[in-house]
């Protein structure tokens, strides 16, 4: 018995949207924000920046707190991708301008040490003043001058608190000094974690560690 395949002779409407453009922002009530032509402006307790904006991209208030953004044509595949990236770019902005972001840094390995310095040099190299004075394995200390946009904290020897309203810049500069030394996944050691009147091994990597990162720990090479 032969079954008869019905098919719809209606067209598809495939809609071209953004999964992260699409998202409403919230507005807190402490941030205002100022439209131009080419940019939007968003101002909150802790200072000021601007946004790029697109000539193809529309800002519209859903709710006097929620700010919703759209693109002219979201099948051309240059406006649906800054779509959700200046719709990342506004949120970061406004949690930027409101309470910061900022990262940790760890650093694991022996003699391993961080210390918040002044520096000599003072703001004559762009920094703010400070500098890291960072012992990571080498035969010297590595200074590194702290930026204007940047405000730096030594809470244990071994911890680095980086904090700023610029979240690009942020992980940069953080960045910049995981680059001292990574993490290297070869020569791990052995540590032991007490855990329920039991003790777990398990092996864990030196270097510069930002947050919560982990390092897969890789075999050691063999000739």
């Amino acid at each position: 018995m032969n079954t008869l395949r019905r098919f719809s002779t209606s067209a598809r409407v495939c809609g071209f949207v953004s999964n992260i453009g699409k998202q409403p922002i919230p507005i807190p009530p402490n941030v205002a924000l100022t439209q131009s032509p080419a940019s939007l402006s968003v101002k909150g307790p802790l200072g000021e920046t601007t946004v790029p904006l697109e000539s193809y991209m529309q800002l519209s208030f859903l709710e006097p707190n929620i700010l919703s953004l759209t693109v002219e044509d979201g099948a051309v595949k240059q406006q649906r991708a800054m779509w959700g990236t200046t719709r990342s770019l506004i949120n970061n902005a406004i949690t930027g301008m409101t309470s910061g972001f900022s990262k940790p840094l760890y650093l694991v390995g022996v003699g391993y040490r961080a210390a918040l310095e002044d520096d000599p040099r003072g703001t004559i190299a762009g920094g703010n003043g400070k500098r890291l004075n960072l012992k990571l394995g080498h035969s010297h200390n590595i200074f590194v001058p702290i930026p204007t946009y940047i405000t730096a904290e030594v809470p244990s020897p071994t911890k680095i608190v980086l904090s700023s309203t610029n979240n690009v810049a942020l992980g940069h500069f953080a960045a910049e000094i995981r680059r001292l030394r990574p993490p290297e996944p070869y020569k791990g050691k052995v540590c032991f974690v007490p855990q329920h009147f039991h003790f777990s091994a398990y092996r864990i990597s030196k270097g510069v560690f930002i947050g919560d990162e982990t390092i897969r720990l890789k075999a050691i090479k063999k000739k």
